[in-house]
């Protein structure tokens, strides 16, 4: 069941996607070769402690961190690590603040210095189909017409769409619903409703969308050890169109 939220829960979402928001904004110009994932997790740790919140992925299902990882053919869930960053890399970072009982959602993929020319346009490419998705986020419009705008312009490109990892709605759980693949045809799917708030956050690949998981029972790799790109929002469906609660 898809529940809907009041303009007042809207905002008490919007106050802890905003703190979401301001770890993204801290580590943006932090992000240089030899820092290491670690470093940011704690960046992110202090900074929700400061305002607050807490980091809900820290324990979610048995998950040990603040935040995910996720460089270069990891798509999503990698674990922070004490190995620098290093010129060329591209990584994802993933993080979930809760404050006063509500959740914000934002992944952002990083260049770290100088990165080829395939990592650019992967990234370039990811952060557009997020835009994509977002501007078919109408009251009226179905999930299909956001799903199928970020699959095609991705595919345009010659990228693969991530189909096993999935979005969701977001409120005072992770994962409510709508949970959807990036993947689908227009005018299909749940049709949107004002009051809905869910993250689009399409996972898009240099080579095949296909993933494997790493041992350690989170790590998501792309299965051709490809690169992957991830920009994700937490967003609120109103009359005026959608709202980015996580914006930057």
């Amino acid at each position: 069941m898809v529940i809907l939220k009041s303009k007042h829960e809207i905002e008490a979402i919007r106050k802890a996607c905003q703190v979401v928001a301001e770890c993204h904004r801290t580590i943006a110009p932090l992000i240089k070769p030899g820092i290491t994932t670690n470093e940011i997790e704690r960046i992110f740790e202090d900074i929700m402690l400061k305002h607050g919140a807490k980091p809900y992925q820290k324990g979610y299902k048995g998950y040990p961190y603040a935040t995910c990882a996720s460089p270069n053919d990891v798509i999503a869930h990698g674990f922070p690590s004490n190995k620098p960053l290093e010129e060329g890399d591209i990584v994802t970072i993933d993080t979930v603040a809760e404050l006063d009982g509500w959740l914000g959602d934002s992944a952002w993929s990083y260049a770290v210095g100088q990165i080829s020319p395939t990592a650019e346009k992967l990234m370039r490419v990811t952060k557009e189909c997020l835009d994509l998705g977002i501007e078919q986020a109408q009251v009226g419009n179905r999930l299909g017409d956001v799903t199928s705008a970020i699959q095609r312009h991705a595919e345009s490109h010659g990228f693969g769409v991530v189909r096993d990892l999935l979005a969701h709605g977001i409120g005072r759980d992770l994962h409510e619903e709508p949970t959807y693949m990036h993947v689908g045809k227009p005018g299909k799917g749940l049709r949107i409703k004002e009051g809905m708030v869910f993250t689009i956050e399409p996972m898009i690949t240099e080579g095949t969308y296909n993933m494997t998981i790493d041992p350690d029972g989170w790590t998501a790799r792309t299965m051709d050890n490809k690169l992957a790109a991830q920009y994700e929002h937490t967003i609120a469906i109103t009359a005026e169109g959608p709202q980015i609660l996580t914006a930057q």
